[in-house]
């Protein structure tokens, strides 16, 4: 089997996983405030995190070198978490993901004025098809579906999009155990002073349901590393819109959900020009920051670290090894 095809399964299995670890948020936040759910899920991968970053020899301190776009990138992802674990409670899979899937389309345009990216007539007119197609699933107007979980979702990528492109902007800079640690911690700190206020007693299935989550995720960004370092980014990236499939099968199976037409059609529209957009990045003259495909992690919150961050824990282990 040639790399990149292993690349694409490997890319393919930790979306699989993602998208299974999303069936437990959204039966979670059914009978769950979100803050609740985003503090057991960060309780429960706090003890392998602690491992990752107990492996980080190199000197240095924790405070960061970029201290006011590190506090920016750490309280969105803080955001994004509770918008989105909110978003997978009260709206389909299916419609989750169709705005989530937008998130490539903020990122080329928080580009531009954050990274300095160039963004030609193609991406450009990319962009603007994508985001029509974000209104066809929003249908804002219409007195149907536009609601304040629809609203949660967008804001969920735009603030993803806002940390993907912070951590493009500073990452190179900042020791990676920065980078893991502040949203993590941020995200426990905020999630547990609410506690008292949102607290629901739980059983013990469903505490172990937490447990299954911080394992799916871990599943997932090890998939994912390794479909990373094993197959070009261009190839793997778009490996993510494969969700739309498990957010179909899931939806019907566990939530008796069926994909509507206006988010059939915008869902079609937003992966076509997230596609051509990587594809497009993918040419060296056409980008040289890279900002979509350096964005290794799907919507990021608080409670998990970035993928890239873990890559490259990962490949500078190796480098020593």
């Amino acid at each position: 089997m040639s790399p990149t095809l292993r690349g694409a399964l490997l890319s393919l299995a930790a979306f699989a996983f993602y998208a299974t670890h999303d069936v437990v948020v959204k039966y979670l936040g059914g009978h769950y405030s979100a803050f609740q759910t985003m503090f057991f899920a960060g309780l429960m991968s706090f003890p392998l995190i602690t491992i990752l970053l107990l492996s980080d020899r190199r000197d240095g301190t924790l405070i960061p070198r970029h201290p006011w776009w590190t506090v920016i990138r750490t309280v969105s992802a803080v955001v994004t978490g509770a918008m989105g674990f909110y978003a997978f409670s009260v709206l389909p899979m299916a419609t989750c993901y169709a705005i989530f899937f937008a998130m490539p389309l903020l990122i080329t345009l928080m580009a531009i004025p954050m990274l300095g990216e160039r963004v030609g007539l193609r991406r450009g007119i990319a962009v603007v098809v994508g985001l029509l197609g974000v209104i066809i699933v929003l249908r804002p107007g219409s007195g149907e579906g536009f609601s304040l979980g629809h609203l949660a979702a967008l804001g969920a990528a735009t603030t993803g999009s806002l940390s993907s492109v912070i951590v493009r902007k500073i990452g190179r800079e900042e020791r990676s155990v920065v980078l893991m640690l502040y949203p993590m911690v941020l995200t426990f700190i905020a999630t547990g002073a609410l506690m008292p206020l949102v607290y629901q007693p739980m059983p013990v299935i469903d505490l172990a349901l937490t447990a299954v989550m911080a394992l799916l995720g871990t599943l997932g960004a090890l998939a994912s590393i390794a479909a990373y370092r094993i197959a070009a980014a261009i190839v793997v990236a778009p490996m993510q819109y494969s969700q739309i499939i498990w957010a179909a099968l899931y939806g019907w199976l566990f939530f008796d959900e069926s994909i509507d037409l206006y988010t059939g059609i915008g869902s079609a529209v937003i992966i076509a020009s997230g596609i051509y957009i990587v594809l497009r990045e993918g040419t060296p003259e056409v980008s040289q920051n890279r900002p979509v495909l350096e964005n290794r992690s799907r919507w990021e919150i608080g409670t998990f670290p970035r993928i890239s961050t873990w890559l490259k824990r990962f490949e500078r282990g190796g480098d020593q090894a």
